[in-house]
């Protein structure tokens, strides 16, 4: 049995793709409101595409569940540490799959690491999962290529071949560090990328903020301990693009919003999903001053969303730094 815990629009599109592989789905989510709708109404409060197969099971405890086999744990970042402390003893020995992109402000962990600290898993039965992979797409069922990251290879190659299917293909890689921080970093980037589009700049700048993008996402992966090709991977390179460039992405949203001039508490008071990006500028900002990473389009969206800098100051002070070599 798989225990999926938050059923945002990527948590619940998880869910529907599970249980079309005929495997028995059962979905806790924090809002009591938005569960209630999902159990009566069969459908999603957000993704008007996503219809749940009457094998999805919706419960309102996670006393309520059986010994699960696999854990999905699909709320927000900031959301984990919660989440992960009150895990039942019953799921302790189940395989964990994260889908969370985030870094902690406070402990600056990563979410596998808050799930095996916090919910006393060992980290060999702990996977991330990470890539490209809008809910909107993948709900329609537009090709999507993903992978799953672990320590331990067998526990991923599980993942690999209980996530895949048709229009969705899974990889396996060893590096969860440079995974998980090329998933959430990037988030920061995209919000560049919408306050690039929200100013008014074209393919030219846009293409040049994801070129510099990941070379600062590869600077503090390779700094924690994360694998260059990594960051070249789905995980890096491939996250980041559709991050940066798509109309579904809620990083790029808001950012696209900064630059039209709004303040930012009024763009996330009136959204109903979450642009972790936000969150994460702060911890990749502390963590670059800690291993003295440079990371200047970073340093720019943090100085934006916590400072109050005119994202076109913050434009021009990137464009005026010192000159120096691509390399």
């Amino acid at each position: 049995m798989i225990a999926l815990l938050g059923a945002g629009s990527w948590g619940g599109t998880v869910a529907e793709h599970l249980a079309k592989k005929g495997l028995d789905v059962s979905v806790w989510h924090r809002n009591r409101d938005e569960l209630s709708e999902m159990m009566e109404k069969r459908s999603h409060p957000f993704l008007e595409n996503l219809q749940f197969s009457s094998s999805v099971n919706f419960l309102k405890e996670l006393d309520y569940f059986e010994q699960p086999d696999i854990v999905v744990i699909g709320v927000p970042s900031h959301g984990v540490r919660e989440l992960s402390a009150s895990i039942p003893e019953s799921f302790k020995g189940a395989i964990f799959v994260n889908l969370a992109k985030g870094i902690e402000n406070e402990s600056l962990l990563r979410m596998s690491e808050v799930i095996s600290q916090c919910g006393q898993i060992d980290p060999s039965r702990i996977v991330t999962i990470s890539g490209p992979s809008h809910a909107e797409e993948v709900v329609r069922g537009l090709p999507t290529t993903l992978v799953a990251a672990g320590i331990n290879p067998d526990t991923c190659k599980t993942v690999q071949r209980l996530f895949s299917r048709e229009a969705l293909r899974v990889y396996v890689n060893e590096d969860i560090i440079g995974v998980e921080l090329g998933g959430s970093i990037k988030n920061v980037i995209a919000l560049a990328a919408g306050v690039c589009d929200g100013i008014g700049f074209g393919d030219n700048t846009k293409a040049a903020l994801i070129t510099r993008g990941i070379v600062e996402i590869s600077r503090l992966g390779n700094a924690l301990g994360g694998k260059s090709e990594t960051f070249t991977g789905l995980s890096g390179m491939g996250d980041l693009i559709a991050t940066c460039l798509s109309k579904h992405s809620r990083n790029r949203y808001v950012g696209e919003q900064i630059g039209q001039g709004r303040a930012l508490d009024s763009i996330l008071t009136e959204m109903t999903m979450v642009a972790e990006g936000v969150k994460t500028a702060s911890s990749v900002q502390a963590l670059a001053e800690k291993h003295s990473v440079e990371m200047p389009i970073c340093d720019a969206v943090y100085s934006v969303l916590n400072e109050r800098l005119d994202p076109k100051a913050a434009v021009s002070r990137l464009m005026s730094r010192d000159l120096g070599s691509e390399q």
